[in-house]
């Protein structure tokens, strides 16, 4: 089965589509039929009461006549949220994948850490440990607050940003 992918041109044609079928609708006011257009834009209500007022006297079939594009492009909107697609044409119901987060042991995040310190000449702040680490905040701060009851770093501030900085004096 062959899926078909919707290309702007298609769009467009199903929106042109779309209009003129709105328009010959709205033509069969001259049969007696007023807002068969309304209803086949999802305008139920107001569609009903056309039809049974002869479009309020013919007043109101007659500006819809401007309104039609309108009615059109607000029913091209339901259909689309209906169908699971923005406006805009982009997904709205994604399937929920779950995230895969790292989280090393104790140990590893340590290595890690060290392993990003180094390369910042042994000065490291929580913000980078995480981008180096992929482990939350949570987990990189604790792992400081180790390593430094441990004596292996220092803690500061720097001197530019004000961020808490940790010093692995022995990389420095």
């Amino acid at each position: 089965m062959k899926k078909e992918i919707k290309t702007e041109n298609t769009i467009s044609k199903e929106h042109q589509d779309r209009l003129l079928v709105s328009y010959m609708l709205s033509a069969a006011w001259f049969f007696g039929l007023a807002g068969l257009h309304r209803l086949y834009n999802g305008k139920i209500v107001t569609g009903l009461l056309w039809l049974f007022t002869g479009g309020i006297l013919g007043f109101g079939q007659f500006l819809d006549l401007f309104f039609i594009p309108q009615m059109v492009e607000e029913q091209e909107n339901r259909l689309r949220l209906k169908a699971g697609v923005s406006p805009l044409g982009v997904p709205t119901h994604q399937p929920v994948v779950a995230s895969e987060v790292y989280h090393p042991t104790k140990d590893k995040l340590i290595v890690k850490l060290i392993e990003a310190a180094e390369l910042r000449e042994g000065i490291l702040n929580v913000t980078q440990g995480v981008k180096a680490t992929g482990a939350s905040f949570a987990e990189v701060e604790t792992a400081f607050k180790e390593m430094l009851k441990s004596g292996y770093v220092r803690i500061d501030n720097d001197p530019v940003t004000g961020a808490v900085t940790y010093h692995f004096h022995e990389l420095g």
